[in-house]
């Protein structure tokens, strides 16, 4: 999977985060003085929640590893394509029904109690949890990850999604004094979107159709290979 799929997701899926995680964000903006301490307390939390989505990355890709040692890598990247274009076709109630979902009091739970405090680690931790909590296009990123084959290039590819998302997410955390509730866009179509145009990245990758960077096919990296012997 390309590194650079990984960043344009985020930065598309940015206006969905600002949607989902901005009443945190905002709330976090406004509850505490602009300092420079808070300033780096606000770089912590988004530093957290990037070193979270590293973890998942680090997760997925060493199950992306176990296919590829086991000769499933293509066919684990085919279904994991037609699951998302599933998920396209299952009602939101649906979704939110899935136990990943219904497990998340305890996180919320933490979190608040990290909001009441003031320190860059409660605002690292507090950015981590955030980073946790369910999401449709961390999942779709975490296929990504899978894809990849490896964990610490998984690890990477969730560490460009997050790094994507930093636009929009720093304009909203340092100038959320400006924005209010209203300012929300029906994302539901981007998102979507996105996560078709996962799916499908994920079935060609899986079918090796041969197309540079897209559907590369394995005989062409072992040809060349072969001719350095």
């Amino acid at each position: 999977m390309q590194p650079w799929t990984a960043f344009l997701l985020g930065f598309a899926g940015s206006l969905h985060c600002a949607g989902m995680c901005g009443p945190l964000v905002l709330a976090l903006a406004k509850a505490r003085p602009r300092t420079r301490r808070e300033s780096a307390g606000r770089l912590f939390y988004h530093a957290g929640r990037v070193l979270a989505y590293c973890a998942l990355g680090l997760t997925f890709g060493l199950i992306g590893h176990a296919a590829a040692l086991s000769g499933f890598q293509r066919w684990l990247s085919i279904a994991l394509g037609g699951f998302l274009l599933a998920c396209l076709l299952l009602p939101a109630k649906a979704l939110f029904a899935l136990p990943v979902v219904r497990g998340v009091n305890g996180l919320k739970a933490a979190m608040g109690r990290l909001f009441l405090r003031d320190s860059l680690a409660s605002h690292a931790s507090l950015g981590a949890l955030n980073g946790l909590l369910p999401c449709g296009l961390v999942y779709v990123a975490a296929a990504g990850a899978t894809a990849t084959g490896h964990p610490f290039t998984g690890a990477g590819y969730m560490a460009l999604f997050g790094l994507g998302t930093w636009p929009v997410m720093l304009t909203l955390h340092f100038g959320g004094q400006r924005f209010t509730p209203r300012w929300r866009l029906p994302l539901g179509s981007v998102t979507r979107l996105a996560v078709f145009l996962m799916a499908v990245l994920l079935i060609m990758r899986g079918l090796e159709l041969g197309i540079p960077f897209l559907s590369p096919h394995p005989s062409l990296t072992s040809g060349e290979n072969g001719r350095c012997h």
